[in-house]
């Protein structure tokens, strides 16, 4: 019996759901919070937030009580295992990438490095 690829997870924390929602509701009508990763930033990758409507061939969708994000496998394969959080302190409010891959993180969070 050949290999299986590994299966690529992600994961949503119940604070993101609710804030996916929240903002999901004042966009248009089935829209996604799409999660990317592009070379850049002080750390080598950063992380893009933005909103779609849209899944494309190579996206992957992950849910969490009606709230979705979308992924596309390139960025997923630097998103394995990674969770997205919703937090909120001192320093204001944000989506955070808890990621397993990352091997350091600049201050903000923002942008990590991992190991190749």
């Amino acid at each position: 019996m050949p290999d299986s690829a590994p299966l690529q997870t992600f994961s949503l924390s119940e604070n993101a759901a609710k804030r996916i929602l929240v903002l999901a509701e004042q966009e248009q009508s089935g829209t996604m919070l799409r999660v990317s990763v592009s070379g850049g930033g002080c750390s080598g990758f950063q992380y893009g937030f933005d909103f779609d409507t849209q899944v494309e061939e190579e996206d992957r969708v992950f849910e969490r009580d009606g709230a979705k994000v979308v992924i596309d496998e390139t960025s997923l394969e630097l998103l394995t295992g990674s969770q997205i959080d919703f937090v909120e302190d001192l320093m204001g409010s944000y989506f955070k990438i808890e990621n397993p891959q990352a091997e350091s993180a600049c201050g903000c969070g923002s942008s990590f490095s991992i190991a190749l």
